[in-house]
């Protein structure tokens, strides 16, 4: 069928849309447009309102979810777009599983991953509980392999496996900065045909930036038995995480201590990783369930300029996270113990998008204190209206 433009979308947009979000016959042929297709996604993630009262009037819910869409002022995460009201209906954009220190785990996870990767998402996967190479294994009198052995194992069944049919695997595989294989995962992917459906982060807790900043040592620890097994030097172990960074872009570095100062659930266990695109830390079976708002069309007209709409922000912010909350409800989640974490924590992401878009429309340039005052006043009204969630 031949796309009608009526919601003034670029040409570039449109082929976005033809080639991975619009619904399709068996042939291939597209057979909705993106006017329907915001109307799918408005009118299934308008449904959980039901489950909460039965007498709501959904329609204008639903009006309102359709708007901030097609006005380009929020959009939710793509499998949401792909999948709201279709046959798959699975909505997150990625999750974090487990693995611990026996085959019957590794494995699993890499069963887990594959089904998840299959239903549209992604993967983020700490590996520091992995004993190290060369440990000595009881049960077979052999010796391990070491985690980054069984992240390959984990890359070539995401390898195999194309998410939904309409996205690439992707996974996050972090390592703890002390355990002892941590010089072999920082260079991991200096071959660049390794690893390639990850993106590998190395976790960084306080103990060691205390060391860094002393110019002093610190313990590797085996994660089988808590005792330590050798040492680094801390800048030594820094410098090589910025040569590889340096040589192909990775290992990024997660700040482990930090992240869980600001756990909102500690009681339910650590954050040990994150999303494939390291903005979500989240606890094993959480998903990311993300939106962002469009910053640019948060502006109004001010004599020959613009100025912050914060009005209109606050109610896009209020309908937003509405709609986000919803998709948790709404969601078909790939994995029973999933559908249970994301339902007990609720736990949503809503972010920005055209910052700097934003700030050229206000005659702010990016490198100055005016555009540091605008990022904090805009972060202040977004914890303000989140900490008045609904």
């Amino acid at each position: 069928m031949q796309i009608i433009n009526n919601l003034n979308l670029t040409e570039n947009a449109l082929i976005v849309l033809e080639k991975r979000y619009l619904k399709k016959d068996r042939d291939g042929n597209v057979i909705e447009t993106p006017e329907e297709m915001f109307h799918r996604v408005a009118k299934n993630i308008a449904s959980a309102e039901f489950i909460y009262n039965p007498k709501a009037v959904v329609s204008e819910i639903e009006e309102e979810f359709y708007e901030i869409m097609t006005n380009l002022e929020f959009l939710p995460n793509s499998p949401t777009l792909m999948n709201a009201g279709r046959e798959l209906q699975q909505l997150a954009a990625c999750f974090v599983l487990p693995v611990d220190d026996s085959l019957d785990s590794i494995f699993e996870a890499v069963k887990d991953t594959a089904i998840i990767h299959q239903s549209g998402g992604g993967t983020g996967f700490s590996f520091s509980k992995l004993r190290p190479k060369n440990d000595r294994v009881s049960t077979t009198s052999g010796v391990a392999s070491g985690p980054v052995s069984f992240m390959k194992v984990f890359n070539t069944a995401t390898e195999v496996i194309k998410q939904g049919g309409a996205r690439r695997g992707a996974n996050m595989g972090i390592l703890r900065v002390d355990h002892p294989d941590i010089l072999e995962f920082i260079k991991a992917k200096n071959d660049p045909r390794e690893f390639t459906n990850f993106n590998l982060s190395v976790g960084i807790d306080d103990n060691f930036m205390m060391a860094f900043n002393n110019n002093s040592t610190y313990n590797l620890i085996n994660p089988r038995n808590n005792k330590a097994v050798g040492s680094l030097k801390a800048r030594d172990a820094f410098n090589e995480i910025v040569d590889a960074a340096w040589r192909n872009g990775e290992p990024g570095i997660v700040f482990l201590d930090t992240i869980n100062r600001f756990n909102p659930t500690p009681h339910l266990g650590r954050m040990e990783a994150t999303n494939p695109c390291g903005e979500q830390p989240l606890l094993p079976y959480e998903a990311c369930n993300l939106g962002s708002i469009n910053l640019t069309r948060m502006l109004k007209k001010k004599n020959n300029g613009y100025e912050i709409d914060y009005n209109k922000l606050e109610k896009t912010i209020r309908i937003a996270v509405r709609f986000l909350d919803n998709v948790i409800d709404v969601n078909k989640y790939p994995l029973p113990q999933i559908s249970r974490m994301c339902k007990g924590n609720r736990k949503i992401g809503l972010g920005i998008m055209g910052f700097a878009d934003m700030l050229i429309m206000l005659n702010i340039p990016y490198n100055s204190q005016n555009a540091l005052d605008t990022a904090e006043k805009l972060q202040e009204k977004f914890l303000m209206m989140l900490s008045l969630r609904y």
